[in-house]
């Protein structure tokens, strides 16, 4: 299989990008998978390497709640935690969208990717081309801005205060999306900076969840 590369003059490019992003939206991006899963709801996951243990077993209840509610999910599934979210997530029906933070190579994916993506439930994108072979602090960066600029709505799990997570988050908030984290101590700073608190998926996207 080979990538899609998708222009901005395309009209299959996401215009939540070019109003969230601005000019840093990428010129192109790279798809391969059901493009149609751009167009149905979707809530960004994302976890930090560093987290609280409660949090985590939280993070993977959620990860099971979502796939059993069929919910469609869009994260960099990156970190440790968000790798194993997605290895529960490819155990469901519900619909993903994988972004890198490297060029998109196909070669060598996965029985378990490649089984999603013959059933039409995997997409996966890239806003970089060839030349981005690794991914790194800044890609991982971009890559994070890019997942929430496409996504509905945005959880954290958790972001320490005053670090990079932290930072990402203020940004969110700043596009006025709505960004979700649980409901715990742990969190205290992200809430007050605005975060909506987490309970449950019938609370997703209203306050007071």
């Amino acid at each position: 299989m080979i990538p899609l590369r998708i222009g901005q003059a395309d009209d299959k490019y996401p215009q939540t990008l070019n109003r969230f992003l601005e000019n840093r939206a990428p010129k192109y991006i790279f798809a391969l998978g059901n493009l149609d899963l751009l167009r149905q709801e979707t809530i960004a996951l994302f976890c930090s390497v560093k987290c609280p243990g409660n949090l985590i077993l939280k993070t993977y209840d959620l990860a099971r709640q979502l796939r059993d509610a069929g919910t469609a999910v869009i994260s960099g599934f990156h970190s440790p935690m968000e790798k194993e979210c997605l290895s529960l997530l490819l155990r469901g029906e519900q619909p993903i969208i994988w972004c890198l933070a490297k060029r998109l190579t196909p070669t060598r994916i996965p029985k378990e990717y490649a089984d999603a993506l013959s059933k039409d439930r995997l997409l996966m994108l890239s806003p970089f081309g060839e030349r981005t072979k690794r991914a790194d602090e800044q890609t991982a960066r971009i890559r994070n801005e890019f997942v929430a600029a496409l996504a509905d709505r945005v959880f954290v799990a958790h972001a320490a205060s005053g670090g990079k997570t932290e930072k990402f988050c203020r940004k969110v908030i700043g596009w006025g999306k709505p960004l979700l984290t649980f409901k715990d101590l742990s969190n205290i700073a992200l809430l007050n900076l605005g975060a909506l608190p987490f309970s449950s998926l019938e609370g997703i996207g209203s306050e007071g969840a």
